[in-house]
């Protein structure tokens, strides 16, 4: 069971692609379930397995090419882990297959763009639903990064999301939203959107999962250094997102990240 408030989750990233931007892939099932294990025992409080890239650039694969990762990892993991498990996928067959399998989150980062049927398939299973906020798909994505306000405009977007999701009979208690960092957003966008969290958490009225782990906007602060060197980063940026109410947590360096969910927590509690 996931309760949301009492405290910030921590979301392991366990990808079954060959092409994730920001770490060693593991594709056979042996490894998939030694990595949720270790994840789950370094402080994970649910893993998001994902198996087609979303980096800018990464070319789509095919609902068959998704559910062979998928599927088999999620098999893997059946019976051999206490966290709750979600799907990253943008595909309504791919999410109905993994919700089959055991999954009871769906990770949509398109928010029912690239498949509106996919809301059916939430509403249907009863699946929790995360709706992230972006513009446009991987190849066109920072050609549409045009804001005058970022918060007001990702607030305004999500908002008419989280509206399609109602309409498909996905229930309200059921929606999580995330506000995209790094997708279709320029570095500054991601840094305004992280600074003024509160004021877009205000604006949703829903739990947010933030996600910032080792992506690209950090280098302009860091120097361009490669993804899988960008933790201490991480560490900062989910820091700031503690600090701003999130409720979920998305990593990849889960036994370092939880301590700093933790201490930032501790913090928050104490600011008033």
């Amino acid at each position: 069971m996931l309760t949301l408030g009492e405290r910030p989750l921590v979301m392991g990233i366990l990808n079954v692609t060959p092409d994730s931007f920001a770490e060693r892939i593991r594709l056979d099932a042996g490894s998939v379930l030694a990595a949720a294990q270790e994840m789950e025992a370094a402080g994970a409080d649910l893993l998001d397995i994902g198996g087609e890239s979303t980096r800018p650039g990464a070319l789509p694969v095919s609902s068959d090419e998704e559910q062979a990762r998928v599927l088999p990892a999620l098999r893997a993991l059946a019976g051999k882990i206490r966290v709750p498990v979600s799907v990253d996928t943008q595909k309504a067959s791919v999410a109905e297959a993994a919700v089959a399998e055991g999954a009871t989150l769906i990770n949509d980062v398109s928010a029912l763009q690239a498949d509106p049927g996919l809301g059916l398939v939430a509403a249907k299973s009863g699946a929790a639903l995360i709706l992230m906020h972006s513009r446009g798909g991987s190849s066109d994505m920072y050609a549409r990064a045009d804001y005058g306000d970022p918060v007001a405009e990702v607030a305004q977007e999500l908002a008419a999301r989280v509206a399609a999701a109602l309409q498909a009979g996905v229930t309200s208690e059921r929606l999580i939203l995330d506000p995209g960092i790094g997708f279709a957003k320029r570095p500054g966008h991601s840094y305004g959107v992280l600074a003024r969290l509160p004021e877009l958490a205000a604006a949703l009225g829903r739990p947010l999962l933030v996600g910032p782990s080792r992506k690209s906007f950090m280098n302009e602060a860091l120097g361009g250094v490669p993804a899988v060197e960008r933790d201490w980063g991480t560490a900062a940026a989910v820091t700031a997102a503690v600090l701003g109410g999130a409720h979920i947590i998305r990593v990849h360096a889960v036994a370092a990240m939880a301590q700093v969910v933790r201490v930032a927590e501790a913090v928050r509690q104490h600011a008033s």
